[in-house]
């Protein structure tokens, strides 16, 4: 498993290096956009959450308003208003929960990283300590349990 994983751990730093050495992404890092969102990574989490969920409305919007705009050419010029209107009243209602969707969902990624991070940390450090041990020879030894109760009876 080990040689597993550190093989998927060398293919996932070349892609990150490909992304990175990108002229594009340099460029876009080098701006003060990129340099906010690199200082800030719950809003970057939540702007690319929020562009992933709302392409799809919007694709479908821009699909209403050219078969309006057909339409409008026919002759329905005061329908095509209307029917504009409605489908971008709608839009913004669905981008409103779709931000507020996008939010939720890159809080609970972050608590859920933040977590399973601190969860693999401590695994980590108390296998280190155990194979320390193990070198070492000697068990973990049993600090002696202070009882305050005991200790306060004998004060009184």
């Amino acid at each position: 498993v080990s040689k597993e994983m550190q093989e998927l751990q060398k293919q996932w730093h070349s892609v990150v290096q490909i992304i990175h050495s990108n002229a594009n992404v340099v460029a876009f890092m080098n701006s003060r956009v990129g340099q906010y969102l690199d200082d800030h990574p719950f809003i970057a989490l939540s702007l690319l959450m929020f562009i992933a969920v709302s392409a799809i409305p919007v694709a479908f919007f821009l699909i209403f308003v050219v078969t309006t705009a057909v339409m409008a050419c026919i002759g329905v010029i005061v329908m095509e208003g209307v029917v504009i209107a409605i489908g971008g009243i709608a839009l913004l209602c669905v981008l409103c929960g779709l931000g507020a969707v996008s939010l939720g969902v890159s809080g609970v990624l972050s608590i859920s990283y933040i977590a399973l991070s601190t969860l693999v940390n401590y695994w980590c450090s108390s296998r280190g300590q155990l194979r320390k041990q193990d070198v070492n020879g000697s068990l973990p030894q049993k600090k002696p349990d202070l009882d305050v109760s005991a200790n306060n009876g004998k004060r009184e």
